[in-house]
């Protein structure tokens, strides 16, 4: 199992008990869906290591308490302490509607009410407060904040965004002054 062939889940925040046990932070809005999964793949040491899950619950909100297969002591507990968790691609969630997941939008191409084909997505930065559309356009960059009011539709067939950006904010890319 490849990392590209994956989504992040979490990172093993802390020990639960002196039994192996291990409480890990979801990165999810849903972590109820998580809490009955069979395994899940670690990284350690950048390759992606099954983990059969022996027993897992919810642990206050957002933290899934994992009890995993021949971890049953602190040392082999403290070993696994800020590894991340991933899942194959197909187990998540189908999403309806406008919805979309970060790397589901890679390649598709955004078009603007009032510009036109604007260009081709080639990445989601979400490392700002507002997280970004980068588009390419011919080579030069435009940004584009992910925000629901400027999504008009999300076309996944037709592998298109529509977007209603404010009067300007794209011609601050291609016009440069």
């Amino acid at each position: 199992m490849k990392k590209e062939d994956c989504f992040y889940l979490g990172k093993i925040v802390k020990k639960y008990s002196y039994k192996g046990e291990l409480l890990a932070k979801l990165d999810t809005d849903e972590p109820d869906l998580y809490e009955n999964i069979d395994a899940v793949f670690m990284d350690l040491r950048g390759n992606l290591v099954p983990f059969f899950v022996e027993s897992s619950q919810l642990h206050k909100s957002d933290l899934l308490r994992l009890k995993f297969e021949d971890v049953d002591s602190e040392a082999d507990a403290d070993a696994l302490i800020k590894s991340e968790l991933y899942l194959p691609l197909d187990l998540l969630p189908k999403l309806e509607g406008d919805k979309f997941y970060y790397h589901e939008v890679i390649g598709f191409t955004i078009k603007d009410k009032n510009f036109g084909e604007v260009g081709v997505i080639k990445a989601i930065n979400d490392s700002t407060a507002q997280a970004l559309f980068e588009i390419d356009r011919n080579g030069t960059e435009i940004l584009i904040p992910m925000n629901d009011e400027f999504i008009v539709k999300v076309d996944k067939p037709n592998k298109t965004i529509e977007v209603e950006t404010p009067d300007g904010l794209i011609e601050l890319y291609t016009n440069p002054s």
